[in-house]
């Protein structure tokens, strides 16, 4: 029992409270570019979701079974790398043939899940801070919803302040970084949740 709660609590941190874009900034590439529609965030953090939970799966065994025991634990970010660019493209497959018109929505932003920070981030981080596998299946997890809810809460809050009056100096990126400011505030409320 102590250790299911041990891992939903770790899997609620690493959602709410050190949740990737507001704490350590990573993903923001595709947080800023494609937030500004509920579908299409929505959809990207789904993708996103998806190749963490498979990235966090397959590099695991990759780092600790065969890079480690073989002397070469160096290769590591080559190697995820080299996963995570197999996954998304099997993704972007995946979506172009079940849905061409959100393919081309999310544009330019899906193959850039390849560099995402918050996917090299999350097995980087499982691997150098040699997290046991279910400590790293719950860094994957809750970096994943935590990426999800808040590129959909930011695309929400985007979509409303299209119908504002805002000064012309201020649309677009600086309203989406300031937005973006006042959410990590807001999630730093969460600090205290879990100790």
């Amino acid at each position: 029992m102590e250790m299911i709660v041990s891992f939903i609590l770790a899997i609620v941190s690493y959602m709410l409270i050190d949740n990737v874009v507001l704490s350590r900034f990573y993903g923001i590439c595709s947080f800023i570019g494609v937030g500004n529609k509920v579908k299409s965030a929505f959809s990207m953090g789904l993708a996103v979701t998806f190749v963490i939970m498979m990235a966090t799966l397959v590099c695991y065994p990759l780092y600790f079974y065969v890079l480690v025991p073989a002397g070469i634990p160096f290769l590591d970010t080559l190697v995820y790398i080299l996963v995570i660019a197999s996954l998304v493209q099997i993704v972007g497959l995946f979506i172009k043939k079940t849905s061409p018109s959100l393919y081309k929505t999310l544009g330019i932003y899906l193959p850039l899940i390849t560099t995402n920070c918050a996917v090299l981030g999350v097995v980087q981080t499982n691997s150098d801070s040699q997290l046991d596998f279910l400590t790293s299946l719950a860094n994957g997890l809750g970096t994943s919803i935590g990426f999800l809810v808040v590129i959909v809460l930011f695309a929400c809050m985007r979509e409303r302040l299209n119908g504002y009056n805002i000064p012309k100096a201020m649309k677009g990126v600086p309203i989406a970084l300031i937005v973006a400011a006042l959410m990590a505030m807001a999630f730093m409320g969460f600090g205290g949740m879990v100790g």
